[in-house]
């Protein structure tokens, strides 16, 4: 079997919704057994950002906000989207700064991720700050945050009760976890 291969033929594609953010397309074809089908496709126009914000005593910067697809709250670390086509870091800074005030000297991409590839595009890339300096935070206007400053280790457990379940915030937690986060900031 040929792994790079699409095994769907597409007949048509055709936008359906298209707004700054995102379009959604709808493709007709056939599936990969030869029957009619459909697919599809929601198409994200920025790279998702995700920042670990780590200071040297081993506290880790959540930021609060009330997710409207998901019509409850959510603890996350900093994120938000990037320009396609633009280094990610630079993106990266301008979050950590928009949302907690933060810049930091050392930064470090720790993983990068498809977020949700059976109905969607969306790449993630996740950075490690460390040096971190306060500024003045510069919320957007669509964002009401709430940033909190926890130990490391609260944030893992916050992971394990499903207190935090933004996928970036997930998988970005465990792999600092995974990292050995304690002697990240001896390098």
């Amino acid at each position: 079997m040929d792994t790079t291969k699409n095994p769907w033929t597409i007949h048509s594609r055709e936008i359906r919704y298209d707004n700054n953010w995102i379009s959604v397309w709808h493709h007709e074809g056939l599936n990969p057994v030869g029957s009619a089908g459909i697919y599809g496709v929601v198409h994200f126009k920025n790279l998702a950002i995700g920042v670990v914000a780590l200071d040297d005593d081993m506290n880790i910067y959540l930021v609060g906000q009330y997710r409207f697809p998901l019509q409850r709250y959510s603890w996350e670390i900093p994120e938000g989207g990037g320009l396609l086509g633009q280094d990610p870091l630079d993106s990266a800074k301008r979050e950590l700064l928009e949302e907690t005030g933060l810049v930091a000297s050392h930064w470090e991409v720790i993983t990068k991720m498809d977020l949700s590839n059976s109905v969607s595009d969306e790449e993630g890339v996740v950075f490690l700050a460390r040096g971190l300096e306060q500024r003045e935070a510069e919320p957007e206007d669509t964002e009401q945050l709430v940033v909190k400053k926890v130990p490391f280790e609260t944030a893992y457990q916050m992971v394990k009760d499903f207190e935090i379940t933004d996928s970036l915030s997930v998988a970005a937690i465990q792999k600092v976890k995974l990292m050995g986060y304690e002697g990240l900031l001896n390098k």
